[in-house]
């Protein structure tokens, strides 16, 4: 009896390993993001969107009053990016955006007035 008890015990952990490796190692094609989709999510989290020449006129006048966050992988970042954006990568799979819940807002800081970027 105590070898079936080992055996089923056994054979459970091979099954939690085989699933938790299955679900964190396999490829997931995000949804492609439409234009409407990105203005409906501005619009839910009350974020505004801005051209592209006035970003670039708020950078030029002070870059430190802006936050720019390159949201690609680290070997990305790594290969060039905006001077002075920080790499905060975000990952499309839900996996990854569990494992970092939190860390955004303590990688943004408490300055609620800074003006956010992200690329």
């Amino acid at each position: 009896m105590e070898d079936t008890k080992k055996a089923l015990f056994a054979l459970v952990a091979v099954a939690i390993t085989i699933g938790y490796l299955w679900q964190t190692n396999r490829v997931i094609t995000p949804k492609e993001a439409t234009w409407n989709d990105v203005l409906t999510e501005a619009k839910q989290g009350d974020y505004r969107i801005i051209s592209t020449d006035e970003l670039w006129a708020r950078y030029e006048k002070d870059p430190a009053k802006m936050l720019l966050v390159d949201t690609r992988q680290e070997w990305e970042y790594r290969t060039g990016h905006i001077k002075s954006a920080l790499n905060f990568p975000m990952e499309p799979t839900w996996m990854s955006r569990w494992r970092n819940k939190g860390a955004l807002g303590k990688f943004l800081g408490p300055d609620k007035e800074r003006f956010l970027v992200f690329y």
